[in-house]
């Protein structure tokens, strides 16, 4: 007789479909509960009222039971991978928001919306593994060619969202993450900037999950803004110098210091990466992709040398606990040869 295998995929989904269709129970119990009460109070007897009362009181524990299981396994599998290394970054390209739409026939812009309620879930799980920082590939420079109608849509959402953050009691807040946006943010409208700005300011001082949100971002323009940065900090030393031999006396002549001006006006990685919108971040020790590309689009090359690439087929709105779990166990199970490879 054959076994059969047990699906782990498919018994999560279920689970976490039980878990929605528990919740959104709870919500309905919840708006009808000031309609139960005067129908209950039309009751004739109080033995039907306390008969009425038990069954829904009964309906509620068993609600909230069901609804705690998913919840339950999930620790239960985080207790399990907190045995290995966990890791300290995590970096997501969000890919197939629209061929997610395309497939389902959903209107368009729509799969971003759905890849919105992934994320905050991937946020959630992170935030559980004890994951520091996670950045998300959010908005690409490249992007800003998409056709107008699509890239006002995308400018309308990323806008709501933000005003979402900042008005509302969500997760940001509950498990105070601190989020901070990475790119060129000139290249948006004032409204989105503003917005943006509001966002970092208003989640500064939140000691959770760092949330990274790169928008009109490449990792070449990443560089040019490094190395643009550097040439002027450089330039001030020059100047810096230059006016401090004018002053001296010209029989003395002034050294700058920490040695000859050939040393002081080198130009290392180090000082490269200070001026990165990435500077003060550690680098990512996983790179996930969806979607089941393997380019990265202009995305962290300089940050990436030591990063565990990891392309699930998935598209992002259909991205699931199960893909980050299996990307933590490569991780886990390459992290050896990459600490090897950063101490040669």
């Amino acid at each position: 007789m054959q076994k059969k295998s047990w699906n782990w995929n498919r018994f999560l989904a279920c689970s976490e479909e039980n878990m929605r269709n528990l919740q959104l129970q709870k919500l309905l119990e919840r708006n009808s509960m000031s309609r139960s009460i005067e129908i209950e109070r039309e009751r004739e007897t109080d033995g039907t009222k306390g008969c009425c009362k038990m069954e829904k009181g009964s309906s509620g524990y068993i609600s909230e039971f069901l609804g705690s299981i998913p919840t339950f396994l999930r620790r239960c599998l985080f207790q399990v991978l907190s045995f290995g290394p966990i890791p300290h970054h995590i970096a997501f390209i969000l890919d197939g928001n629209r061929r997610y739409a395309r497939i389902h026939h959903l209107e368009a812009g729509m799969g971003h919306r759905y890849g919105f309620l992934a994320l905050l879930s991937i946020l959630k799980y992170c935030y559980e593994l004890g994951v520091k920082y996670v950045t998300i590939y959010a908005f690409s420079i490249d992007n800003f060619k998409r056709k107008p109608d699509e890239l006002q849509y995308l400018m309308d959402l990323i806008l709501e969202k933000l005003e979402v953050v900042l008005s509302e009691e969500n997760m940001v807040k509950q498990y105070g993450v601190k989020i901070d946006f990475l790119g060129n943010l000139k290249l948006f409208p004032e409204p989105i900037r503003k917005a943006a700005e509001k966002v970092m300011a208003a989640t500064a001082q939140n000691n959770g999950t760092v949330l990274l949100v790169c928008v009109a971002y490449t990792s070449t323009d990443d560089i040019v803004h490094a190395i643009q940065g550097l040439y002027k900090e450089k330039q001030a030393r020059i100047q810096q110098t230059a006016e401090g031999k004018q002053m001296g006396d010209d029989d003395e002549p002034v050294e700058c210091s920490g040695g000859s001006n050939l040393e002081e006006f080198s130009v290392s990685s180090a000082d490269l990466e200070r001026h990165m919108y990435f500077a003060g971040y550690p680098d990512p020790d996983i790179l996930i992709r969806s979607g089941g590309e393997t380019r990265l689009s202009n995305f962290i090359l300089w940050q990436s040398t030591f990063c565990l690439l990891n392309n699930p087929k998935a598209l992002w709105p259909d991205i699931s606990l199960w893909h980050l779990v299996w990307a933590i166990l490569q991780y886990q199970r390459v992290r050896p040869f990459f600490e090897k490879k950063k101490r040669l």
